[in-house]
């Protein structure tokens, strides 16, 4: 099935550790853009129930090629459509898709598809603000470079690419805090921002 999960690398493969860890504690987890799949593997590991949903189908279907014992649930759809019932994920992750869709759209569905105290967890990338962000930006870049003296071979993704992102570091900031009130942002060295929330809502009794 090409080159194993153990062996790759890419900047979004570097923070799939950060989404796991988010959401280490739920039961069920929707991975919205999963791709072929990998991140979704690696939330199996500790959650019973895991689906993940993309649009790009030739993506699905790698991932289905790689769970052939069905443990994982791919569904090929619009997660802003697709008639999940509400509330019915304790945990929720997304990497590099929100640019993919109306940012705004993507974190409100995710917040509706949250169980009460469940968390969500989102990387993204966006553009910088120049000349206000350029110490970050250059500081990225730099570090990127070095990353890549390091890894030279980078895992290629089979998913489409959207270039440039439509949002601003400090405009999804701005969302974030809007739509999810209390949100965790961060902008990381590696060229992604992340998004951590956790509904205020009480935790029904589960996994611990």
């Amino acid at each position: 099935m090409g080159v194993p999960d153990h062996d790759r690398w890419n900047i979004n493969i570097h923070y799939h550790r950060l989404l796991a860890d988010a959401v280490a504690d739920a039961d069920t987890v929707l991975d919205i853009g999963c791709g072929e799949g990998m991140l979704a593997r690696r939330l199996r590991r500790r959650a019973s129930r895991v689906t993940g949903i993309d649009l790009h189908e030739p993506s699905i279907e790698l991932a289905r090629a790689q769970s052939p014992d069905g443990d994982i649930t791919y569904i090929h759809g619009d997660a802003l459509e697709y008639p999940f019932a509400p509330a019915s994920f304790d945990g929720i992750v997304s990497v590099a898709t929100l640019h993919h869709m109306d940012a705004e759209a993507g974190l409100t569905r995710m917040r509706e598809l949250l169980r009460p105290g469940g968390t969500l967890a989102v990387v993204g990338f966006a553009q910088s603000t120049l000349p206000r962000e350029l110490p970050m930006t250059a500081a990225s870049v730099l570090a990127y470079a070095g990353v890549r003296l390091v890894r030279r071979k980078q895992w290629a993704h089979p998913s489409p690419i959207v270039w440039p992102p439509p949002e601003t570091y400090a405009g999804m900031r701005r969302l974030a805090e809007r739509v999810l009130p209390g949100a965790r942002f961060r902008r990381h060295l590696l060229l992604r921002y992340s998004i951590v929330w956790t509904d205020p809502g009480q935790k029904r009794a589960g996994k611990k």
